[in-house]
C-alpha cells in the first residue's frame, strides 16, 4: 500500500504543490511591508477551515527556528516552538529557490507516518527573508487532495485495460511464433534438421521475432500497466527501442542471408532481388547506428 501511495504522489505530486501552494499565496502574500507572526497566523486559520486533513501548520523563522507551536486539530501533535529546523529541505529549499516547494515524502516526527511538506517563504518590502510557513500533510491525505478526476479515472483505467488487451494479443503471438520455429524443427529428425539449412534459416527468423515481440510486450506492459517507475526512463525507452529495432534487422539479415544462398543454388537469375534485400539491411543499420550515436551524444 505504502509503495502504491508513493507512486502515487510522484504521479500528481505537480497538482498537489499547484493546489497548496496556491492555498499560502491566496491567504499570505509572499511580500509584505512589514511581516508579522500574529497576522501571519490569522492567515493560517483561514487556510485550516479549507483543509480538513493535515497534520501541523507552523511558522519559522528566517534562520529555520521555529516561531509558533504547532497549528493542529490533535492536542497530542502540539508544541515545536523554538525548534531548529534549518536542516530540514522544506527550509533551505524554499530558502535557495526563493518559492514554494513540496518535499519528499519522509517519516514524520509527529505521526511516525510518511508525510509531505509544503514550505512557502515571506518576504518584507527589502525583499529580505523574514519567515517560512510550512504544513505537513501526510502522504495518503496528499494523495487523497490530488488525485485525478473521475473521468481522469476512468480514462486511465481504460488505457490500462487497452494495453493489457494488446500486450496479451502480442504476447500470444510471440508464443505462436516460437512454438512454430520449435514444431519445424521437432518434424525433423536430427540429422536431416542439421542438413536442411532453409529450415534452421527460418527457425532462427521465428525465434528472433518472437524475442523481439516479446521484449516490446515486457515494455509497454510494465510501463503502462503496471506504471513501472524507472530511475532513467529516457535512458530505458532507447534501450528498448535499439533492441527492438536490433532483433528486426537480424530477423531481416537472416532471410537476406538465406535468399542469396537459396537463389545461389536454384535461381541465380533472382540474384538481384537478393541484393536488393542486402541493400535495404545495410541502411537500416546504418540508420540504427546514426540512432544509437545522436542517443549517446544527448546524455
Amino acid at each position: 500500500m505504502v509503495i502504491q501511495e508513493v507512486q502515487q504522489f510522484a504521479e500528481s505530486r505537480t497538482r498537489a504543490r499547484a493546489y497548496l501552494c496556491y492555498l499560502f499565496s491566496r491567504n499570505i502574500p509572499s511580500h509584505l511591508p512589514n511581516p508579522n507572526i500574529a497576522e501571519i497566523k490569522k492567515s493560517l486559520n483561514k487556510i485550516v477551515n479549507e483543509v480538513d486533513d493535515f497534520e501541523a501548520l507552523y511558522i519559522l523563522d528566517d534562520k529555520g527556528m521555529q516561531v509558533t507551536n504547532n497549528i493542529t486539530n490533535k492536542k497530542s501533535r502540539e508544541g515545536g516552538k523554538e525548534k531548529n529546523r534549518s536542516s530540514k529541505s522544506y527550509f533551505y529549499r524554499s530558502v535557495e529557490e526563493k518559492r514554494c516547494v513540496l518535499t519528499d515524502p519522509y517519516p514524520s516526527a509527529l505521526t511516525n507516518e510518511l508525510t509531505v511538506t509544503a514550505s512557502y517563504p515571506i518576504y518584507n518590502d527589502k525583499n529580505e527573508l523574514r519567515y517560512v510557513v510550512c504544513i505537513d500533510i501526510s502522504l495518503k491525505d496528499i494523495v487523497k487532495i490530488a488525485q485525478p478526476s473521475s473521468l481522469q479515472s476512468i480514462f486511465g483505467n481504460f488505457t490500462k485495460i487497452t494495453y493489457s488487451l494488446f500486450s496479451f494479443a502480442l504476447l500470444a503471438i510471440a508464443f505462436l511464433l516460437f512454438f512454430n520455429s520449435i514444431a519445424n524443427l521437432m518434424t525433423h529428425s536430427f540429422f536431416s534438421a542439421i542438413r536442411d539449412i532453409d529450415m534452421m534459416f527460418k527457425s532462427t527468423i521465428l525465434l528472433t521475432l518472437s524475442l523481439a515481440i516479446f521484449d516490446l510486450v515486457k515494455t509497454i506492459f510494465e510501463e503502462e500497466v503496471l506504471g513501472k517507475n524507472k530511475k532513467d526512463e529516457a535512458h530505458d525507452i532507447h534501450k528498448t527501442m535499439v533492441r527492438f529495432l536490433g532483433s528486426i534487422v537480424i530477423a531481416l539479415a537472416i532471410e537476406a542471408l538465406m535468399l542469396v544462398f537459396k537463389f545461389a543454388i536454384t535461381d541465380p537469375e533472382n540474384m538481384l532481388s537478393a541484393i536488393y534485400l542486402i541493400l535495404g539491411v545495410s541502411a537500416l543499420l546504418i540508420s540504427l547506428a546514426i540512432y544509437v550515436k545522436m542517443v549517446s551524444v544527448k546524455k
